[in-house]
């Protein structure tokens, strides 16, 4: 096995969990004297380990520990017996757990082939709580004997797989009546991309709807923020004198709530990580100095948001946030927060969901990702070392990709003008236009949705970021759902030319891809293919994603069949 394999796998597999885990461990080590006491005891332990294990290594591989011939189905049913297990949920318990499971392990491994396997779930379960992984299968490599380490690495493969595997199966939601089917899209320069698009399990009648899907994160508008006019949380329109905003000093960025839950919501999800003054981490002291710091931090980073005025940055820290506020209300029982999971699919992450997603590739500006890792540090140093400027980007590129704009009605016409170049505009997925919204919000069901600019179905808001997905004629089972990323009407007097030349204008600066639907191709001029240069699809998704589309394409039809 390569060590850039098993970092992938590692990687993979355990990204999510690790975030919170490292941080309370760094916490810990840097203000812990005892804690520290003990890694330096548990250290010589392992040292003394690993050198004992070296010589029973490499007497064991050339005598006793021979091929092992252990079968697919019983690391399955290994696996499956692992997984079944309850784990600790507080630090201190993973970390007693994890230190058992080694010390048995390496038993094990002294007691014999016989024993490999038990070893290896040994290993396995160690490998499920510890803050690095990939840290873990290193030393596992360098210390544990071969045949038992190989059984550790199959067994993560086949973990992976089946997370792998099985998340089509499970995502989206049956009751959501879509699946994500992948097909190939052809570009107006002959390329071939290949996308999941949204197809429709089940016949619509116009005006149906289709299914409910609440955002995962959400941001108002910078010139709405605050004002008492919209709740900050779900958008739900609002009046000043009736809005509960944070007591004075306790909310740097000066949010305005419908409701205490949507107060409650906002800050267990991300609000209080970022612009709050408690610590995330109960009975954790914050000294003036660590108080001041945060201050400072946050201070330079709502500072910037508002300079600005884009959605995106936001976007990006509370889903960010979100992440880590979940993976911190899984560490400390009793801790106040939200899972970092939809639509109650405990196996899979927000990172599973998201790493899935398509993406614009963009580079953020220095400053901009340097505000946002202060905030993290003031929260809990070291927690900035998971937000590197590859990552930020990355994330970046999925909220301007694939957000929504939230608008009632038709739309405001009172937002006030950035001043922008038309192609340094922030653009989301609104039927109306952007410059008609309140807020932008990610969605993860409705970011399968393509464009089209007769499409057959329409985002609806109603009194809240809640998008009702509704269809705007019959659409059969098996039809791919469509919806219109920009404004498809013809303005007064606007020749049919003229509005096919802005839309799909709007469509490469927004989201880098050429329309290629039949009302365009329809309304194009006789002479399009001279004075149209082609236009290549500049959305990507992660490289392992679109491998792994490649299979998916050539089952997805035998499933639905099935």
């Amino acid at each position: 096995m390569k060590t850039a394999s098993i970092l992938t796998i590692a990687g993979v597999t355990l990204v999510s969990g690790a975030i919170a885990y490292a941080v309370y461990f760094d916490n810990k080590r840097r203000n812990d004297a005892a804690f520290r006491k003990k890694l330096r005891k548990d250290k010589k332990k392992v040292d003394k380990s690993a050198a004992s294990q070296e010589a029973a290594s490499a007497s064991a591989s050339a005598a006793s520990l021979g091929p092992l011939n252990i079968t697919e189905v019983e690391l399955r049913a290994a696996i499956e017996t692992v997984k079944k297990e309850e784990l600790p949920a507080s630090p201190e318990a993973k970390e007693q757990y994890f230190m058992q499971q080694v010390n048995m392990g390496e038993t094990l491994c002294a007691q014999g082939p016989a024993f490999s396997l038990t070893a290896a779930m040994c290993f396995f379960r160690a490998l499920r709580v510890y803050p690095s992984p990939v840290e873990l299968l290193m030393i596992y490599q360098q210390t544990v004997p071969e045949p038992v380490f190989k059984l550790v690495v199959e067994m993560t493969q086949l973990d992976v797989k089946t997370r792998v595997e099985g998340y089509w199966d499970a995502f989206p939601p049956k009751d959501m009546n879509v699946t994500a089917k992948p097909v190939d899209i052809e570009s107006t320069n002959g390329a071939t991309v290949r996308k999941r698009v949204l197809v429709a399990t089940k016949d619509f009648k116009a005006g149906d709807v289709i299914y409910t899907e609440d955002p995962v994160v959400t941001a108002l508008d910078t010139d709405l923020e605050g004002k008492g006019l919209y709740c900050s949380h779900c958008f739900r329109p609002i009046s000043p004198d009736s809005a509960i905003r944070p007591p004075e000093g306790t909310d740097k960025f000066g949010p305005s709530y419908c409701s205490k839950e949507c107060e409650l919501k906002s800050v267990n999800q991300s609000q209080g990580l970022l612009f709050g003054t408690t610590s995330p981490v109960p009975e954790a002291e914050l000294t003036p100095e660590m108080i001041a710091k945060r201050a400072e931090a946050q201070d330079a980073f709502v500072a910037r948001l508002r300079t600005q005025g884009k959605i995106a940055p936001l976007l990006v820290a509370r889903f960010n946030a979100r992440q880590v506020s979940g993976e911190l209300s899984k560490m400390f029982p009793g801790m106040p927060g939200e899972p970092a999971t939809v639509f109650g699919l405990s196996d899979f992450t927000l990172y599973d969901h998201v790493e899935r997603l398509r993406f614009l590739e963009v580079t953020p500006e220095e400053e901009e990702v340097i505000t946002f890792r202060n905030v993290l540090e003031s929260v809990l140093p070291g927690l900035d070392q998971f937000i590197t400027e590859e990552r930020y980007g990355t994330v970046k590129g999925q909220m301007l990709y694939n957000s929504y704009g939230v608008y009632y009605s038709e739309g405001r016409d009172d937002k006030p003008d950035d001043g922008l170049r038309p192609e340094d505009k922030e653009r989301t997925r609104s039927a109306v236009g952007t410059n008609r919204q309140v807020g932008s919000a990610f969605y993860i069901v409705s970011s399968y949705a393509q464009h089209d600019c007769d499409p057959n179905a329409r985002p609806v808001f109603t009194d809240s970021a809640t998008l009702r997905l509704t269809a705007t004629r019959d659409i059969a089972a098996g039809e791919e759902i469509t919806v219109a990323y920009v404004d498809t009407t013809a303005q007064p007097d606007e020749p049919v030319v003229d509005a096919r030349r802005r839309r799909r204008m709007e469509l490469a600066r927004g989201w880098r891809f050429p329309c290629t639907c039949k009302r365009c191709h329809a309304e194009a001029p006789a002479d399009a293919d001279k004075h149209e240069e082609p236009i290549k699809d500049e959305s990507k998704v992660e490289p392992a994603v679109e491998r792994k589309e490649e299979e998916d394409k050539q089952t997805f039809e035998a499933t639905i069949d099935a």
